[in-house]
């Protein structure tokens, strides 16, 4: 199998469940509170560790016992930690959630050691990324770590894949970035920051798919929800995989999931129509628990979704 490494955050993540989000000024009582582990770099080494790939996670944490259980849970799931950087005086970054009674959630992020990943900390970690065939990033991390680590994917002959979450207020990403990159995959919210289209169909979000393609993206995947994904591939064909339904409790990571199982199946090599279904039953599964990390399933309950014989997990 061909690897993967993830360049991206990590962070401590404190969840609360509400019967639905606060408007400004209110206060709502939750009905319960867990912590996980979290950060979109994070949830996507662990899922594509999980769905069987072999995975180096390149990050940074605090010098703290958040840290510590990042780097225990990342060594559960078989990722590779020898470059997840500690930092000696900001803590591991931190992320509120909230989940309503929908199950769709409200996330606050204070980036912490995320913040100091630096372009020196990727060249550090270059014999890791020479190794591998995928790089996987997002942006929880500084655009200009994000920029060196994807012009580095791309001299070392990596498929360079970007979900760009969060995306940019402005709704911009540089020429200079979308040239490094092979495949792109926001979700619906994201791509409307980027193209200005607001994707609400299988229509509209073929029409956001061809904005950014015009941008030189040879790949770009939207993500749709409980639609499913959408491809338009370097040949303006275009595919859609429908969804898996399942019985939703929580979407924290239901995206980070997609990413990491879909870099999974392109790892072993299957054809991307088959990894995209492989992606959404990772998805789907993430929506049937509470928190990021417990949501995020093995390779079994994938592929027994995906042949339709338990819909969610058992526990």
């Amino acid at each position: 199998m061909k690897k993967i490494c993830v360049v991206g955050s990590l962070s401590y993540d404190l969840v609360m469940k509400v019967p639905r989000r606060p408007q400004k000024g209110e206060t709502i009582i939750g009905s319960s509170f867990n912590t996980f582990v979290g950060g979109k770099g994070n949830n996507q080494a662990l899922a594509a560790g999980r769905s069987g790939a072999s995975v180096y996670m390149i990050g940074k944490v605090g010098k703290d016992s958040f840290g510590d259980q990042i780097e225990a849970k990342l060594k559960e799931s078989l990722v590779d930690t020898k470059f997840l950087y500690r930092d000696d005086s900001l803590g591991t970054g931190i992320a509120d959630i909230l989940v309503d009674a929908d199950g769709d959630n409200s996330i606050s992020i204070a980036p912490q050691a995320n913040s100091r990943l630096s372009p020196a900390d990727i060249e550090q970690a270059e014999e890791a990324i020479k190794q591998c065939s995928y790089m996987l990033l997002q942006l929880e991390i500084p655009m200009q770590t994000v920029l060196h680590a994807a012009k580095m994917g791309k001299k070392l002959g990596l498929t360079v894949v970007l979900n760009p979450a969060p995306a940019p207020e402005n709704g911009k990403l540089s020429d200079e970035l979308l040239g490094f990159l092979d495949i792109i995959i926001p979700n619906q919210t994201e791509a409307e920051l980027l193209t200005g289209v607001k994707v609400v169909d299988i229509a509209s979000a073929l029409e956001a798919a061809k904005h950014l393609q015009a941008k030189g993206l040879k790949q770009v995947i939207i993500t749709m929800g409980e639609m499913g994904a959408l491809l338009v591939n370097d040949a303006s064909v275009a595919h859609m995989t429908p969804a898996f339904e399942v019985e939703v409790h929580d979407t924290t990571a239901a995206g980070d999931a997609f990413c990491g199982a879909l870099l999974s199946a392109l790892a072993e090599e299957k054809e991307m129509e088959e990894a995209l279904k492989y992606a959404c039953a990772a998805g789907a599964l993430a929506t049937c628990r509470l928190g990021a990390e417990p949501s995020l399933p093995q390779k079994a309950q994938i592929k027994a979704l995906v042949e339709s014989r338990e819909p969610c997990p058992s526990n």
